[in-house]
């Protein structure tokens, strides 16, 4: 009867050690620091050990080395430690369990190093000092006002823990031992706390699908703002591919078309990425659409939508780049707003056109120039966003302006949809992984259709 009696103490111990292990093995696989998690892991590993050492069948047989007695009576001391800890990340204790926290554990851990250098003979003190520390928890357990669901579960199997911890306590003070009862005590915590971690996982997922659900009606609403039909002119042909990195983006592109002989084509890119620059890219559009009378003066337009920006955006900001291509006088008119350089595809060669100011949406006293150069027959022109230029391979080299304008060199005998899908099946076959929205937009000026006469 004796040895059933062990063998179940060792189970209950085993279980207790399982738990903190499957704990601590939960928060690494995470790979997210989790002071609750820690905590718990360290409580319940503690315990499970503390429970086992002092149960092990060796010492019924009669072998109690000394050093070994002294190690589990100062994890019985050292249990309060994490234990005080993890209540406290529950707001289970209130202002009270924090400030005697700070006081205890150094007792604590005094009087574990006072049983490991004195011996096990100091263990009436140590009851004494658990007991004390047992009833420093009811008293904060019972001023703590907190209400949440957590608590209204766990503070009943808490006081239920720590009436068996004080009657194996005080029982051990007077010399009277009967049954260890704390152990079943903490067997009926870890449960409830199951049922706690059960419905916060309920719960989160809860909020990951009301979450997922916003992220999708946000989606929806950013690809509405983005152009549903592409410039299909006699003299323009153009194409967009659209990449964000996470469900929702900060680049945007937009296409203002007077008629078939006239063109503009904005790209713009909000820092950060995430909801918060797909609602800046949103208010882009707005000043856009606002300032769309100046789309034939690009820098004008800019301006215009750079004052409508200050002082909307936070802390964010945004780079843009606009051109205007105008098939009656052969010329495009580009400006930018600290955007990378506009690519040109002329004749096998590549004409790289900037004439950038300050980003938009952080400086009301901004000025923007443009620049005008020739449009040519057969002309092929890139825009895209920075995370075309940004993305890195294995070894960290980044995709580059160079290898963009090579690229742009093969694209030769290609119409403008096969040029926009190849660059960007070579960066994101360059990176690996995509790390940054990708926007890429190709015009062609009547190149390849046969329509000379219409736009020369």
């Amino acid at each position: 009867a004796q040895f059933a009696y062990v063998q179940v103490y060792l189970l209950i111990g085993a279980a207790i050690l399982t738990c903190g292990v499957l704990s601590g093995v939960f928060m690494v696989l995470r790979r997210r620091a989790d002071s609750l998690l820690f905590w718990f892991s360290t409580f319940a590993g503690i315990y499970g050990l503390h429970l086992i050492l002092e149960y092990q069948l060796l010492w019924w047989l009669g072998f109690q080395p000394e050093p070994f007695r002294r190690i589990v009576v100062a994890l019985e001391l050292l249990i309060p430690l994490p234990a005080f800890f993890f209540f406290r990340e529950l707001d289970l204790l209130g202002r009270a369990g924090r400030v005697l926290t700070s006081i205890i554990s150094p007792l604590a851990v005094c009087l574990a190093l006072a049983t490991l250098a004195a011996g096990p003979e100091f263990r009436i003190v140590n009851h004494a000092f658990l007991t004390i520390v047992l009833l420093v928890f009811v008293i904060a357990l019972v001023r703590s006002k907190s209400g949440s669901e957590s608590g209204r579960v766990l503070r009943p199997s808490l006081l239920v823990f720590i009436a068996f911890a004080l009657y194996d306590h005080i029982t051990g003070i007077v010399g009277h031992f009967y049954r260890h009862l704390e152990p079943f005590g903490f067997l009926i915590l870890i449960v409830c706390l199951g049922i706690v971690a059960g419905r916060r996982t309920l719960a989160g997922e809860q909020k990951l699908r009301l979450i997922q659900q916003e992220l999708q009606i946000a989606q929806r609403i950013q690809l509405s703002i983005l152009p549903t039909t592409k410039p299909n002119s006699k003299c323009f042909r153009v194409a967009a591919r659209y990449l964000p990195m996470t469900t929702v983006a900060g680049d945007f592109y937009d296409f203002i078309l007077p008629d078939d002989r006239h063109a503009g084509i904005l790209v713009a890119d909000v820092s950060g990425h995430g909801i918060p620059a797909a609602l800046i890219a949103s208010m882009v559009k707005l000043a856009a659409t606002a300032h769309a009378s100046n789309a034939e003066r690009p820098a004008e337009l800019l301006h215009g939508m750079n004052l409508s920006l200050c002082g909307n955006t936070e802390d964010q900001f945004v780079t843009a780049a606009y051109v205007y291509l105008n098939a009656d006088s052969d010329t495009l008119r580009y400006s930018a707003a600290a955007h990378p350089a506009m690519f040109v595809l002329r004749h096998g060669e590549v004409i790289r056109i900037a004439e950038n100011g300050l980003m938009l949406g952080l400086f009301p006293f901004a000025t923007y120039t443009e620049i005008a150069h020739p449009l040519m027959l057969g002309d092929r022109l890139l825009l895209y966003t920075d995370g075309i230029l940004e993305a890195t391979d294995v070894n960290g080299q980044e995709f580059g302006g160079d290898r963009l304008a090579d690229l742009l060199k093969e694209t030769g005998g290609m119409d403008h949809i096969k040029t926009a899908d190849l660059v960007v099946e070579r960066v994101r076959q360059w990176s690996g992984s995509q790390t940054d929205d990708l926007t890429v937009l190709i015009c062609d000026y009547k190149f390849g259709y046969g329509e000379s006469s219409a736009c020369a």
